[in-house]
């Protein structure tokens, strides 16, 4: 089926673990034009002292910093991601802020194990995950009811927005193996959620979705 996204009707892990072995290197750089939409995504959570959050694909750990701001030392962070080489860094992040609350976890999120359930998670930029039902469902499990969860990534805009979806589809190539979904990216998720809001900012190429976990 060849390596075009548009070619799957659903995500291939095999080939998104390539594809983020290769980027690992670059893409703290890579996604430095999006940090605002980190920043938004997280600020959804409205973490307290104390509380614990699971970061699902969290790859370098860029949102670590703004996560640690929200649970404080008492707190505690869960980052789960499956590609060894994007966890290496996220590694040497934790080291270089002497954070001893984070917990890194070598797994896909359809597979991870975590113990007990945490008070919010945040998928930034994970649209394969996203869009795998089972996944969702594992991590969803992980959580309280009541739990805050904040999604944020990448979506088709209307039809006629030519220039942002050339946009779309250029950073898409790089970061999914299938656009299954990409006009509502967070569907799946929705059905475990109460009071979905969905915000879309970078003229309708970006959302930041957010609600919580149904009782």
């Amino acid at each position: 089926m060849g390596t075009w996204p548009g070619n799957r009707s659903k995500p291939d892990r095999s080939v998104s673990l390539e594809q983020y072995r290769l980027r690992a290197r670059i893409y703290d750089t890579e996604l430095a034009a999006f940090e605002p939409i980190r920043t938004a995504a997280v600020d959804k959570l409205d973490l307290q002292p104390g509380q614990w959050v699971l970061d699902v694909g969290c790859g370098t750990g860029l949102s670590f910093g703004l996560l640690e701001d929200g649970v404080g030392p008492r707190g505690r962070i869960t980052g789960i991601d499956q590609c060894p080489e994007m966890l290496a860094q996220a590694r040497e992040r934790v080291k270089e802020h002497h954070w001893r609350n984070v917990e890194l976890v070598e797994k896909p999120a359809a597979s991870a194990v975590v113990k007990g359930r945490a008070d919010a998670v945040l998928f930034h930029f994970t649209h394969d995950i996203l869009r795998d039902a089972g996944g969702i469902g594992r991590i969803v499990a992980h959580l309280k009811p009541g739990a805050r969860v904040a999604a944020a990534g990448l979506q088709w805009a209307p039809p006629w927005m030519l220039p942002t979806n050339a946009f779309v589809l250029l950073a898409a190539m790089h970061s999914v193996t299938s656009f299954e979904g990409l006009s509502s990216p967070w569907d799946l998720l929705a059905v475990h959620l109460d009071g979905l809001h969905v915000d879309t900012t970078m003229l309708g190429g970006v959302y930041v979705a957010s609600g919580r976990v149904k009782h």
